[in-house]
């Protein structure tokens, strides 16, 4: 009996004892069943390469320990492939909102320009369509093109808008000396209307209201111009960035920052929050060297949305496109029988055939009779005003579109900088008293932590920077000659307010873009026509417009007869005539007379 128990006792104290030694002989030999889960949850690359249990592998590049590994040299190859692609995929996660910020305000502007555009298109078509129905068939034609030519350059085509405005006005003339100078002219001859088109600028039939019109809109729309530039300019660093490729030391300091710990089985443990920062800030160091030229060009930013959006400047500019032209209209009416002589020298003689009215005397109820001289002044600073479209016809405000822009674009004025953090925030450690530092676990990081940039990363002890990346160099380069370029020919916002074009005559600065005269322009002005008057100068002294009206009929044909003479001169219009003697001739006769006339 006893030595039935005996047996038993003993029996149950060998299965004790192989399964203590089972156990103890699991904790020496560790399995790498956690490093092959998460080898497959992150899908870094087939199973079959994650061995069963640690062993010595001596051919690893990167996660060197010296003791047994759970990696081999095919996985760590795959984990090099894996954290350059978790990196970009995590620097484009945090650059898609202001990529996509900047690409959706270019998409919202430019279609809400394109309303204006439309909205202002029309409303100067209604001018031909209501005052001279003769020329609204012709003339709309070359209103769409006007509009179109405007909308191009506010979107930032390379183009100018004293071109633009300039080719408007030399195919209205034909039309406007066909239809209402001499309306009983059937139709002009091709080479005439080439003479007339050619000659526009040099005959000056519309008087200073060309000039004023290019003048007024190249002020206004510039700001348009140059965000529209900007905003492109802007998405064209952020597609680049997105593209950027990381180093090879790059991508082994990443190996060793986030999957040498996985080859000691330690799944679970992070980086610490120093020995992070200075992996990313040697990996992201030529992309931080675009912290500086970013903060100017978001301080660019702020400038344009100010000059644009102040007093709704673009858009009253664009609705007072109607009034220019016909003031200009009105201007050639005016002085039709002058224009008639001077163009029957410079251009022949009209042909012959029916009897021409007089200029001043409209025989068609479809054109609008021609004020008297004394009251073209008054007519004209009523028509100055512009006409304020309604709530419901008018497009969203571009103030509020663009200050609501910078507003969420100022919070990533350093968005570069502070990148290498951002990246940094969702590996570093929280929580716990370890940290993992490269090659062990530690309590905290000791290393030296260094700054941003190429420089900084002399002194980093975790990777080596080798120089900068040449295409984020050359993306630096541009962004930088830029924002020199646009500060270079983009005054303050309060100067684009107040400032008229936005620089002096005579500016080494100053081109046709920027709305200043070009050669021969200066004939137009040195001749005694009164100046365009700026927005703020006409609040001031509403009466100059008027006055300029009340003067004798004799002192403003005197005036408009010396304009252009040297451009013309210069330029040897290719009339059948000899344009430029001729009409030279021509205006001392006319002085002359004029002159006489007065004694």
């Amino acid at each position: 009996m006893s030595r039935g128990i005996f047996s038993r006792v003993v029996f149950w104290w060998i299965l004790v004892a192989v399964a203590l030694l089972t156990e103890v002989s699991s904790l020496r030999t560790p399995s790498c069943h956690e490093v092959k889960t998460a080898f497959q949850l992150r899908h870094i690359g087939p199973l079959k390469w994650v061995p069963e249990t640690p062993g010595t592998v001596m051919d690893l590049q990167v996660c060197k320990n010296g003791g047994p590994t759970c990696c081999t040299r095919k996985m760590e190859e795959s984990y090099q492939a894996a954290v350059r692609r978790e990196a970009l995929q995590h620097i484009r996660s945090y650059s898609f909102e202001l990529k996509y910020l900047i690409m959706g305000h270019a998409t919202t502007l430019q279609d809400t320009f394109q309303s204006l555009i439309s909205f202002t298109r029309n409303h100067t078509s209604s001018l031909f369509d209501s005052a001279y129905k003769a020329l609204a068939r012709e003339a709309r034609a070359h209103v769409t093109e006007l509009f179109t030519d405007l909308a191009h350059y506010i979107l930032g085509a390379n183009s100018t808008v004293e071109s633009a405005v300039q080719r408007f006005y030399d195919n209205l003339f034909p039309l406007v000396y066909n239809r209402l100078i001499n309306p009983g002219i059937t139709e002009l001859s091709p080479q005439r209307s080439e003479c007339l088109r050619m000659t526009r600028q040099d005959v000056n039939p519309f008087g200073p209201h060309p000039h004023a019109l290019a003048q007024d809109l190249a002020r206004s729309l510039r700001a348009g111009h140059a965000f529209s530039r900007a905003l492109s300019m802007g998405a064209e660093v952020m597609n680049k960035t997105e593209n950027m490729t990381l180093t090879r030391e790059c991508g082994r300091a990443l190996v060793r920052m986030q999957y040498c710990s996985h080859c000691q089985g330690l799944t679970l443990i992070k980086p610490c929050a120093g020995y992070c920062l200075n992996v990313m800030r040697g990996c992201l160091a030529s992309l931080s060297e675009l912290d500086q030229p970013w903060r100017s060009y978001i301080a660019t930013l702020e400038d344009l949305t100010n000059a644009m959006a102040g007093a709704h400047d673009l858009e009253l500019s664009l609705l007072g496109i109607r009034n220019q032209i016909n003031d200009a209209i009105l201007y050639t009416q005016l002085h039709g029988p002058r224009l008639t002589a001077i163009v029957d020298k410079v251009c022949g003689s009209s042909a012959e055939g029916g009897v021409r009215p007089s200029p001043l005397v409209m025989t068609s109820s479809d054109t609008p009779e021609p004020p008297a001289e004394g009251q073209y002044g008054h007519m004209a600073h009523l028509s100055s005003l512009p006409l304020k479209p309604s709530k419901n016809d008018k497009p969203r405000s571009l103030k509020k579109i663009s200050r609501e822009f910078m507003s969420y674009m100022q919070r990533y004025k350093s968005f570069f900088a502070t990148l290498p953090e951002i990246l940094c925030e969702g590996e570093m450690v929280q929580d716990g008293f370890t940290c993992w530092s490269g090659e062990d676990v530690v309590e905290s990081y000791t290393g030296r932590l260094v700054g941003n940039g190429i420089l900084a990363q002399k002194q980093n002890p975790e990777m080596k920077v080798r120089g900068p990346d040449p295409m984020l160099s050359e993306l630096k380069e541009r962004l930088e000659h830029f924002n020199q370029k646009l500060h270079g020919r983009t005054p303050r916002p309060r100067v684009w307010a107040e400032a008229g074009s936005g620089t002096q005559e005579g500016s080494a600065d100053c081109d046709d873009e920027d709305g200043c005269q070009g050669s021969g322009e200066g004939s137009r002005v040195e001749s005694g026509v009164v100046p365009r008057i700026g927005k703020k100068e006409k609040s001031e002294q509403p009466d100059r417009e008027t006055s300029r009206g009340r003067e004798k009929g004799e002192e403003t044909t005197q005036r408009t007869t010396t304009l252009r003479t040297p451009k013309l001169a210069a330029k040897g219009t290719a009339c059948s005539h000899g344009a430029s003697p001729l009409l030279l001739g021509v205006l001392f006769l006319s002085a002359l007379e004029r002159q006489l006339h007065l004694l």
